[in-house]
């Protein structure tokens, strides 16, 4: 198989790897909220864990490690207060602007 017929070897799109320091997360986390899609947020949280490390945050938050996975899986309806202790975990800090 020559090289232009090569099929590259792509790997699928993690967010969490780019999310290394806090001003990247900050970025991310408000282009987040400025969508107003519970889905996305509970994902782009999922993104931070994973990039901080799901078993701290976990442990942080005051959850097992599988309930914050079922936490932020995709479709999942968490209750709110599990929602701010994971921001709280991560070190997120959700606040309201009038627009």
């Amino acid at each position: 198989m020559s090289k232009a017929n090569a099929s590259p070897n792509l790997l699928p799109f993690d967010a969490a790897r780019y999310l290394t320091d806090d001003a990247a997360v900050a970025e991310y986390m408000t282009a987040v909220l400025e969508t107003g899609d519970p889905d996305l947020l509970l994902l782009a949280l999922g993104d931070v864990a994973r990039a901080r490390g799901m078993a701290q945050v976990a442990k942080d938050a005051g959850l097992g490690r599988e309930s914050l996975y079922k936490a932020l899986a995709p479709g999942a309806k968490p209750r709110f207060d599990t929602v701010l202790k994971v921001a709280h975990a991560l070190g997120i800090r959700l606040t309201a602007q009038v627009a």
